[in-house]
This record gives C-alpha cells, structure tokens and sequence, in this order.
C-alpha cells in the first residue's frame, strides 16, 4: 500500500476549518481506518490469490475463478474507498484556503495607507487563519458533507453486492476454461471476515456522523438562528403584553365602565353648579 503521509497532513489542515463533530470523524478515518487498513488488514490479505486453491489441474482455472470471485481486491476496494470520501474534504479544505488567502490580502488594504477607503471588512476568518462556517463556507461544507454520504452509502452497498459481508470458505466455480464446476477454497475465511465487519462498522460510524453533522449545522447555523425575539423597549411598554386593543368580552366591559365613569362626571358636575348658584339666589 501506498503512503498515506501526503493525505495525512492535507487532511490534518482540515481539524481547524470544521465543526466538533468533523473533528471526530477525521480521527475515525485516521485511527480506524487508515492505521488498521495499513497495519493489520494488508498482511491479512497478503496470500489471498497465492491461497486461493481449486480442485483441479486445469492451466488457467484458478486465477479464471479468483477474478470471478474477487472482481476487485478488498484492500484496493477499501484504499479508493478512504481516497474517494476523503476527496470532498480536501476540495471544501481547497476553498477555505482560498478565503483565508483573500481576506489576509484584504487585512493588509486595511492597515495600508489608504486603507479607510475599503468598505469591505473579512468576515469569514480571523487574524489567527480560523475559519467561521457561514454564508458561501456554509454552503460548500454542507456540500461536502452530502457528496461524502452518498459515497459512503455507494460504497457500503458495493461491498454487499460485490463480496457480502461474510467470507465463506468454499466457492464453487464454472467458468472456463474450467472443465466442470470446481471447488475453491480461501485461506483464513474467519479472520477475513472479522477484518470485513471491522472495516464496515467504521464506514457505519462515518456515515452516521456525518449525517449527525448535517443536521447540527442546519439546527446551530440556519434554524436556531432565525427564532424570533420579544423586543423588551422601555418607549413602548405596551409591547411587553400581547395586543394593545382589548377585543371580544374585554372590550364590552371596558366599554361599561368608561360609559358608569362618564355619568359620574356628569352628576357631579350638575350638583356642583347647584351648589355655586345658592349664593346668587340670596343676594
């Protein structure tokens, strides 16, 4: 296998422009995937085709039904698998790169003589290089996000259709130049096989959490963003509860009292008259 020193670091870059949860999945890929794919499973798989034996002495048999069998190595298959998710990441990393290398560039027209005359302000990074996931970063890291959870999922269900999930240890075979249908055998079916389940709970656990992330970013950046709230004005108190006009029975009786304060006024207005006309009466 290849070394994976190169991507490694690329994706490395990567920790400082993504969410908490993003961070979990790049260690998934390094410790679960990576690691253990170029540690362990790459000697397992070493004598796969040298193993691989057949009941019979036919020239050309053997390496007939192990290409039927096996259209496609599982270590190759696992090595474009890790290359193809992680080819999402490295674009959105190509893009932030891209912003914080214009706003850096902005930053030095500020603090340039002249600089007051730039009406643009960087709002995507700060002056450390860290990245703040909103507007058009937004939007490509969600992309990223999706494109890695339809390769994922096509992936997983390649898997299934092309070996399954368990490896057997006999195969029966009949393709030619095969005289009749032979039996083939796999070295170390068992040891296969947990090396298989390993490897497809890690892809599980990515995929969830990069579902898991899609829907954090939707809640935090776009939902729980745009809840109303109460303007609290001390100019207009009467915006601190409810309606201003009352309605329906609320009214009514409003309507009364304003109507028994009015003939109150009046009467009291009508017997203070009496009581100033009195002295004119005497005189």
């Amino acid at each position: 296998m290849g070394d994976w020193g190169f991507l490694s670091t690329l994706l490395e870059k990567v920790q400082s422009h993504s969410t908490v949860i993003g961070k979990i999945w790049m260690s998934v890929l390094f410790l679960f995937r990576i690691m253990v794919l170029g540690a362990g499973a790459e000697s397992v798989w070493g004598d796969e085709q040298s193993g691989f034996i057949c009941n019979t002495q036919q020239p050309g048999c053997e390496n007939v039904c192990y290409d039927w069998t096996f259209p496609i190595s599982h270590i190759r298959f696992w090595v474009l698998q890790i290359i193809f998710v992680s080819t999402p990441t490295l674009i959105y990393l190509g893009h932030a790169m891209h912003v914080i290398h214009n706003e850096n560039k902005l930053r030095e027209k500020l603090t340039s003589p002249g600089g007051t005359r730039v009406f643009k302000q960087p709002k995507y990074s700060d002056e450390k290089g860290h990245v703040k996931i909103k507007g058009n970063l937004l939007g490509s890291y969600l992309t990223q996000l999706v494109v890695k959870i339809v390769i994922e999922a096509a992936f997983i269900v390649g898997q299934y259709y092309l070996y399954g999930f368990i490896m057997v240890p006999m195969f029966p075979c009949s393709k030619k130049p095969c005289p009749f249908t032979v039996e083939c055998y796999m070295s170390r079916p068992t040891e296969k096989t947990i090396f298989i389940i390993f490897m497809l709970v890690v892809a599980c656990i990515s995929l969830l959490l990069n579902i898991v992330e899609v829907f954090y970013l939707l809640c935090t950046r776009v939902k729980c963003g745009s809840r109303p709230h109460k303007i609290t004005s001390a100019e207009h108190p009467a915006s601190l509860s409810g309606s201003r006009w009352p309605t329906g029975e609320d009214a009514f009786k409003q309507n009364k009292v304003n109507l028994e304060l009015e003939g109150s006024r009046s009467v009291g207005g009508s017997l203070d008259g009496a009581k100033d006309e009195k002295p004119l009466l005497g005189h």
